[in-house]
Parts: structure tokens; sequence; C-alpha cells
């Protein structure tokens, strides 16, 4: 579809993917540890370019769980290596992994890697995406009883007994009503996003009320600078840390937006192309990370609201964009109000929804080893590292692939199949748990 195909849903949906990428964006900004405006600068740069150079027409890109997880991840990693440091050079090494992350993303694009992604079976899939939403859920426990969170899972589930003690009971209402409107609100109405009316709605009564409690804080307006001087003083002790953070980015990136595409595609009934959609994110991510954007993927909730709203070619994914510029350019004093319990509710309902249920609810079906390769993947994940899982989960299923061949010649007809050998086949009919 060409860029200016353009129709009336297209400018519903991306004005309507636009307003519940807010909230998202800068709730994600301030999970990461770089801010609220992080977050906005990723949705705008990433949302923008994917949405002209990628290859899902109606896919809405921006910063998302398991992005922001990983980025948190690094940011902490790169302070906690230069304590009292030059602050410079930090934000130098944290650009320079965003900035690779993307370039990373358009080799991969380039040398068409990303038609592979159909060969990862389901229950590394499964499992992973789990354990993201685990990891979102367990740091934004903090945040919602009005607490600063440690910044590892393992931390939080050392200090949260302890941090009970000290509960804001102010923030533990604004979070919990911030979630009960998330989930109460779409079945009034689905004409304007429950998590909009959450936002707009718990902050006002926070400013009414006026007890004292976490908040966003100031917002930069207009157009972010370019982060040139950061990359031209990096430590070479970064050096190491750097790459690691940009190809871990770069694949949970990839595998992020085509799971996404392939969402997008079971409602649209067309088909994406993974590598252009690599080489999109790629260049989105390049230069979002360039303006000190967070980095992110396709985002299966913002572009099924899209779909939904009648958005179904590029410009949609413009008008997304164009959205959060306005925000960015005339709202960031009011956005400064937000309590950081709010976005923890947000956060909470993003976690829950990306749990893949399906796969917890057939464990009991599935083979025995299919089950236990989504359960160590889902640990690995949450207490350990994102890649590591997903590589332990791959050649855990290799094995059992393999194993199974080898058996292939002894099985009785009719007998059942490994869930492995069924679900590593036909992407179109799988059920991949939400990306927000």
């Amino acid at each position: 579809m060409k860029l200016f195909a353009f129709t009336k849903g297209d400018f519903f949906g991306g004005l309507t993917a636009g307003i519940v990428a807010l909230p998202l964006a800068l709730a994600f900004g301030v999970q990461s540890g770089l801010g609220a405006a992080a977050g906005l600068y990723g949705a705008i740069f990433l949302g923008f370019f994917a949405a002209v150079l990628g290859g899902t027409p109606s896919q809405i890109s921006g910063p998302t769980g398991p992005m922001t997880v990983v980025s948190a991840a690094t940011i902490a990693i790169f302070i906690s290596q230069s304590p009292g440091g030059d602050v410079v050079s930090v934000m130098g090494a944290i650009v320079a992994s965003f900035v690779l992350a993307g370039i990373i993303q358009i080799l991969l694009g380039i040398f068409k890697i990303g038609s592979l992604i159909k060969f990862i079976p389901y229950p590394v899939i499964s499992g992973f995406m789990s354990g993201i939403g685990v990891i979102i859920i367990l740091l934004q426990l903090f945040p919602a009883i009005g607490q600063v969170s440690p910044k590892t899972t393992i931390d939080v589930v050392k200090e949260i007994v302890p941090a009970f003690s000290n509960i804001d009971p102010y923030a533990v209402m604004y979070a919990g009503i911030t979630i009960f409107v998330i989930y109460l609100f779409p079945k009034i109405t689905k004409a304007v996003p429950g998590t909009l009316v959450a936002l707009l709605a718990v902050t006002g009564l926070s400013v009414i009320l006026q007890h004292p409690v976490p908040v966003i804080g100031d917002i930069p307006t207009g157009i972010p600078p370019l982060q040139i001087a950061g990359l031209l003083t990096i430590d070479s002790k970064f050096y190491t840390m750097i790459l690691e953070a940009g190809f871990t980015l770069a694949a949970l990136g990839a595998i992020d937006s085509l799971l996404t595409s392939v969402v997008a595609d079971n409602v649209t009934k067309t088909k994406h192309d993974s590598n252009k959609e690599l080489i999109g994110q790629g260049i989105g991510n390049t230069i979002g990370g360039l303006f000190g954007g967070l980095p992110g993927a396709g985002a299966t909730m913002r572009t099924l609201v899209n779909i939904r709203s009648g958005g179904r070619n590029r410009i949609s994914g413009v008008i997304h964009a164009v959205v959060l510029i306005i925000v960015l350019l005339g709202a960031g004093k009011y956005a400064a109000l937000i309590p950081k319990s709010v976005l923890a509710g947000i956060l909470i309902t993003v976690g829950i929804g990306i749990l893949d249920y399906k796969g917890f609810k057939h464990i009991k079906k599935v083979p025995r080893a299919d089950a236990a390769i989504m359960i160590i993947v889902l640990f690995i994940t949450v207490f350990l590292d994102l890649l590591v899982a997903v590589a332990i989960g791959m050649v855990m299923a290799a094995f059992l692939f393999m194993k199974k061949m080898s058996d292939i010649t002894e099985e009785k007809p009719g007998s059942p199949k490994s869930a492995i050998f069924n679900w590593s086949r036909a992407g179109k009919t799988r059920k991949y748990p939400p990306i927000c």
C-alpha cells in the first residue's frame, strides 16, 4: 500500500491509537529510568518511521513491555558501572546501545532473517511472553504503594514484604482506581480508551486531594536535541556491554514486532513483509535512539486498536505519531502532574494482558516436555536473562524435536504428536499473547 493511501478509518484509527499510546509511552519511559519524555520520543520517532518504511501497513509501533524491561535493565547496568562518573559518557553508552540495536535490525532485514521467526516454537514464545508479563507486574508493585522499585525482580521478591510496612494509602488508592477504571470502562463504552480515562480521572483526583505522592515531574517540551556529544565520549569499559545490549534489544525487538505483524495479518487478512518490517523498525529505533528515545517494536494492543478503528494504511501510523508530537509540544506541564502510582496501575494491566492464559490453561493437556520448556523459559526470563531464556528454550525444543524424529518410525498410527512439532509450524494459526 502507498503511504498516502488514506481513508476516514485511517484517520480515526491513528487518532485512537495515539490516544492509547500516550499513557503507555509515559509509563514505559518512567519505568525505563530515562523519564517520561524518553518514552514519548521513542513512540514518535519509531511510530513514524516504522509506519512509513515497515512491512506491515496497519501496525503501530512504539515502546513495548518487553523492550522496556530490557532497556531498563541495560540502563541500570550502565549506571551501576559508573557510580558518580561522567553522566555524558553513560548517556552516550545508553544511546549507543539503542542505536546499535536499530542498525542490527536493519541488517537482519537486509539479510532476510525475518522469515525465520515462524520456526520459534510456541512453548518458548509462551513462556517468554508470560515471563515478561510477570517482570512488569513485579517491578510496578513498589510504585503502586508509593515507593521506589528495586532494579531487579530478585530484589523485588526479597524486599516486598518489608516494603508493605511503609505503604502510602493514597498511592495504593490511585493505582487501584486506575486498574478498576481500565477494566470497567470498556463495559460502559469503547468509544474512549479506558486507559486514557483512568489517566485523566485519577490524575485529576490527585490534584484535588493534594496529597504528596511521587509524580512524573517536568517533561521537556519541543523537539529533543540530538545526543551526539555522548557518543563521542564513551568510556571503553562500556564497549562490551553496548554490544550485548544492542544484540539483545535487536533480537527481542525483531521477535516482538514480527509476532505483532502475524496478529495484524490474521485480523486484516493480509500478509506482511517480515524483512521490510525489520528494516523499518531498525531505522525507527536508530533515529529515535539518536534523540534519546526509548527503543520499541510493533505493539499488539495499539495495532489492534488502530485496525478496529478502521486503520489499514501506513498513514494511520503517521497520524498516531503526529498526535504524540502535539502532546509533546503543548501538554508537557500537565503530564508532569501524573502520579507514578497511576502509571504503575496502567503497567500492571499491561503485564496482566501479556500473560499467556491459554498456555497455562492447556499446560496439563500438552506433552510434559512442552510444558517443561514453557515453565523453564518463564522462570529464566523472570529471574535470569531474557535472551538466555529464549536460547535455552530453543535448544531444549531442538533436542525434543530431534528425539521426535528419531522415534517417528516407531510411532504407532494415530498416536498424539508433540505439541512442539505441531506448534512450530503454520504461524497463521497461532494465538500469541498480546504485546503492549
